[in-house]
């Protein structure tokens, strides 16, 4: 049995089963996608791709959420621990530049039991939303080598109405804080990334403010240092349609202005392009290749 109060919500739930608990999942791992992905960050991707691991569930309910089949409505296969290093073995063997795990904090347990069964010789890449407990992001220290968190609100009112998250600001804070104490520098070898911390940020419309109050936290709380991945992809997904405010994609003007902000801070890091906004760039959920790959 397995009483999880893993993330900051603290739920105490039994996940014994197949969906219990805020996040939607049992105790074994649930997987959509196993396969080398190119759209990540430069020195995430590299030339030969990212070896991300999609994991089903969430503990946060973003309602423009774009992975929303399988983060809210858990599509995805449940396999064991030890078939999830297989699939570690398989992307090491496609050529990986990283094993890539996205949305895998409710999974901590089963990750950490499957790398006692096979540790790659690749970065690990905790790829997460921040909303993270820094007693459970503990338990990966020396583990992960590369932390890629989002930050995705600098206004809790905000975070509780897209994400049902209240305190998102000071929790997220506080992750992103614990993942720099245990990555405080990066380590980039012919353009890939071996060790650090890259944070994310997805820009909303109708909603800059929100994006300039997180730039100014990060500078406040990490100075400069710290790379910045700043994410035009938005589009309407999920259940945005019921949000009028963000039920349309990002206008040059508004992604502009937060672009502005990241030089007036003399933040570094990278941008994507508008472009980004693309169907296209959302993964196909085929778990049913990694049940076959076993």
């Amino acid at each position: 049995m397995m009483i999880c109060d893993l993330c900051p919500r603290n739920c105490h739930a039994e996940r014994s089963g197949e969906r219990h608990g805020y996040c939607g999942t049992g105790a074994l791992p649930r997987i959509a996608r196993a396969a080398l992905h190119f759209d990540e960050e430069p020195p995430i991707s590299g030339t030969r791709g990212a070896g991300t691991i999609f994991f089903s569930g969430c503990n946060l309910r973003c309602v423009f959420c774009q992975n929303y089949e399988i983060s809210a409505e858990g599509l995805g296969k449940t396999i064991t621990p030890y078939q999830l290093s297989e699939e570690y073995r398989r992307l090491e063997a496609l050529g990986a530049q990283n094993i890539e795990f996205v949305t895998p904090s409710h999974y901590v347990n089963a990750i950490l039991e499957s790398l006692a069964a096979y540790r790659p010789s690749l970065p690990l890449v905790w790829n997460s939303s921040g909303y993270e407990k820094v007693e459970t992001l503990k338990q990966l220290e020396g583990v992960i080598d590369i932390w890629m968190p989002d930050f995705k609100y600098s206004d809790n009112l905000l975070a509780a109405e897209l994400s049902n998250c209240p305190n998102y600001v000071e929790t997220a804070v506080a992750a992103i804080g614990e993942m720099l104490r245990q990555q405080p520098e990066n380590v980039i070898e012919n353009g890939v990334m071996k060790r650090g911390v890259i944070i994310r940020h997805l820009v909303l419309p109708s909603h800059v403010r929100n994006s300039l109050g997180v730039l100014s936290l990060i500078k406040q709380h990490w100075g400069a240092a710290t790379p910045i991945s700043l994410m035009a992809q938005y589009m309407p997904a999920g259940r945005a349609a019921e949000h009028p405010d963000i039920n349309r994609r990002l206008t040059k003007r508004e992604y502009q202005r937060v672009l502005d902000k990241l030089i007036e801070l003399e933040l570094d890091g990278f941008a994507q392009e508008l472009e980004a906004s693309d169907q296209k760039y959302v993964p196909e959920w085929d778990y049913a290749a990694v049940k076959d790959s076993w």
